[in-house]
């Protein structure tokens, strides 16, 4: 049995023993930061402790129409969603450690990995990583393996949370990043092309791009192949329903966040992060793959393989240590996909191209407003001008229950005036109605 310290006498002398007194494991913090006394409110009853948080969780914000994108939408979230992922034998459940136990998690595993290679176009799958900038970031590494080289070029127009993220992790490694700045909206393929040379490992771009402008990087793949290198895609997986997929581009690695699919924005997650290659360079990828195959009587069953993680492998031969696998968010976005099958998927990005080419023509036929980037094709998200300070715009219409759009000035310098506005299928007519008004209306 322990002895546990329970008077100050009993606290003082187990530390004493150690050469150390109660005021001494305080003496590195500075005396002005140190509390004096508690000035507590006297105890109040349940009951009132909730009344009284009700009252200040009321006081924001919580019923804005929503047009904000940038990596994250408010997409719609099927009702039998909540109902089966809530369900505790898949709620509790994190991952198996034994590359055979838990054969409803790994068999959940799998069938992800098997959407996602149909939706990208790729060959090979992980079970998930962190998020969209954390798999952006493990497609990086990965590529540095595969090549043997440490040059990356890198777009802009790639979201900035992503580059400032991959800034952060390689801030102490010895990886050469270039970074391109966008041509007018659009990866800037001139000055990319140029940069290939022998010793690039890879080219990181975004289709949509951050921007919401949508690209064909079919000869940044031919380029970067004819020198050795591989092409990395950073994608929107509702756009994949319309667009061109990554793996039809010629992409060697794809990743991409899955918040879109069933996941709701939840002030910043959790997410979930894909990745999918070609099968070649499998063994260079991250985090666990599950597998099917045959047991001694002849039953599929499901196995981790290739385990290459830091839990699973000596820590110098690891192939990463923060790609863990995000179970129950990654059940979500293949509970999504089941529910809206091959044409539900089309039918949700047509959608959202409608209404969002819809929304551009009201918002720029109001005077003064004007396109940021002309008449480029986009998805979902676009970019427009406005006659004064866009974070200004924004906050007015906040005032008017619209979150109108993400101000680009945060991010970019010379875009002050500019907002990137999302539209997505859940925006009625009538609510891009209301934005179109009050926006005109605040100018």
């Amino acid at each position: 049995m322990p002895f546990i310290a329970n008077t100050k006498e009993q606290q003082d002398e187990m530390l004493a023993e150690i050469g150390l007194t109660r005021e001494g494991l305080f003496a590195d913090i500075p005396s002005e930061l140190v509390c004096k006394e508690f000035d507590l409110p006297e105890g109040i009853s349940e009951m009132q402790v909730r009344n009284q948080l009700d009252g200040l969780a009321n006081k924001n914000s919580t019923h804005l129409t929503c047009f904000l994108g940038g990596g994250f939408y408010d997409h719609f979230i099927p009702s039998a969603i909540d109902a089966l992922s809530g369900r505790s034998e898949f709620y509790t459940s994190y991952t198996p450690y034994q590359p055979e136990l838990s054969q409803g998690t790994l068999q959940a595993i799998y069938e992800f990995q098997s959407v996602i290679c149909r939706l990208t176009n790729m060959e090979a799958s992980n079970a998930s990583v962190y998020d969209g900038g954390t798999a952006l970031y493990e497609a990086m590494m990965m590529s540095l393996r595969v090549t043997g080289r440490n040059k990356i070029i890198m777009d802009d127009s790639v979201n900035p949370i992503y580059r400032v993220m991959i800034k952060s992790y390689t801030q102490n490694l010895n990886i050469d990043l270039e970074e391109t700045l966008n041509e007018d909206g659009l990866t800037n393929r001139k000055e990319i092309l140029e940069k290939i040379d022998d010793e690039t490992a890879a080219v990181i771009v975004q289709n949509p791009n951050f921007f919401g402008c949508v690209d064909d990087f079919t000869d940044i793949a031919e380029a970067a192949h004819a020198k050795g290198a591989l092409l990395v895609v950073s994608t929107y997986p509702i756009s994949l329903g319309l667009v061109k997929t990554p793996g039809e581009m010629g992409a060697d690695i794809v990743t991409g966040d899955g918040q879109s699919l069933g996941l709701p924005m939840s002030f910043g997650g959790p997410y979930v992060g894909f990745m999918a290659t070609r099968q070649k360079y499998v063994r260079k990828m991250p985090g666990r793959i599950a597998g099917i195959t045959k047991d001694r009587r002849g039953r599929d069953g499901f196995v981790l393989t290739l385990q290459a993680r830091e839990q699973h492998i000596r820590r110098e031969k690891a192939t990463s240590n923060i790609c863990t696998n995000q179970a129950l968010c990654a059940l979500r976005s293949l509970m999504y996909l089941s529910l809206m099958g091959r044409q539900g998927l089309k039918d949700v990005a047509q959608q959202c191209a409608d209404k969002a080419s819809y929304t551009f023509q009201r918002l720029t036929a109001i005077d003064k407003v004007k396109p940021r980037f002309g008449n480029r094709w986009f998805f979902n998200e676009f970019v427009l001008e406005m006659p004064g300070n866009g974070a200004d715009v924004i906050g007015k219409l906040i005032e008017e229950g619209i979150a109108a759009g993400f101000p680009l000035s945060r991010y970019y310098k010379n875009m002050e005036n500019a907002i990137l506005i999302a539209v997505t299928e859940k925006r009625s007519k009538q609510e891009i109605g209301l934005l179109a008004e009050k926006l005109e209306s605040i100018l």
